[in-house]
């Protein structure tokens, strides 16, 4: 049964929600929001379903602190909010949210929502293997100012269609770098990797998710 974590301070709607949907999810649910990164964490949920107004630490902050993160990054989430509006939807939707349902929440539609986002998530979680390994390579590209850059990395954990590494320089997502493995003797082109999440925004020495779109068979973990 695939589980989902429900971020809401309203007791009423938790409990509600989690009646409507108990016959094909499991729920986990919170009323806090700084609760619900450290829940995500030891629960993995397969999809989050988030309340936007609340006490302390809004939903739109979550929202995009979950899409930041590593480990949240790929998981959906789904808006469920008594504020209506295209502003919020747009919003929300720019912050990494997969949809958006104002309450009173149309259960069916929901219901269907996540059915298809399983769907989509199951393929994507067994794609691709992750190795740690440390693989010093080239970055050539651009940076988050337009400027034309060539850096050395070193990757934290590599697969065959991407990798994740520390990096200098500030990127910003979807910016398109040529990637070289580079040794004390040469420098082999591995291929074309776009930048697709950024951890821990505003630290000084940046974490970067990087996929393929095109590869070589250089790279140092291969297709099956």
């Amino acid at each position: 049964m695939a589980k989902l974590l429900l971020v809401d301070d309203d007791d009423a709607v938790r409990g509600m929600i989690r009646m409507r949907l108990s016959d094909g999810f499991e729920v986990v649910d919170t009323a806090s929001p700084e609760q619900a990164l450290a829940l995500a964490l030891e629960h993995k949920p397969d999809a989050i379903l988030l309340d936007l107004m609340m006490p302390g630490f809004s939903g739109f902050e979550l929202c995009q602190s979950l899409h930041s993160l590593s480990y949240t990054s790929r998981t959906p989430i789904f808006i469920i909010s008594g504020e209506a509006g295209a502003k919020y939807r747009e919003h929300c939707e720019a912050l990494g949210a997969k949809a958006y349902f104002q309450k009173p929440v149309d259960f069916a539609a929901l219901k269907a929502a996540l059915t298809a986002a399983m769907r989509e998530k199951q393929p994507e979680r067994r794609a691709h293997v992750r190795v740690r390994m440390s693989v010093v390579l080239k970055l050539r590209g651009k940076d988050a100012k337009g400027n034309q850059i060539e850096t050395s990395v070193t990757t934290d954990n590599v697969s065959s269609g991407g990798f994740l590494c520390t990096c200098p320089a500030s990127l910003v997502k979807d910016a398109l770098f040529d990637v070289f493995l580079t040794s004390e003797h040469q420098e082999r082109f591995a291929g074309k990797a776009e930048v697709v999440r950024q951890e821990a925004p505003g630290a000084p020495w940046q974490k970067y998710g990087f996929r393929f779109k095109e590869i070589t068979s250089d790279w140092v973990l291969q297709p099956m």
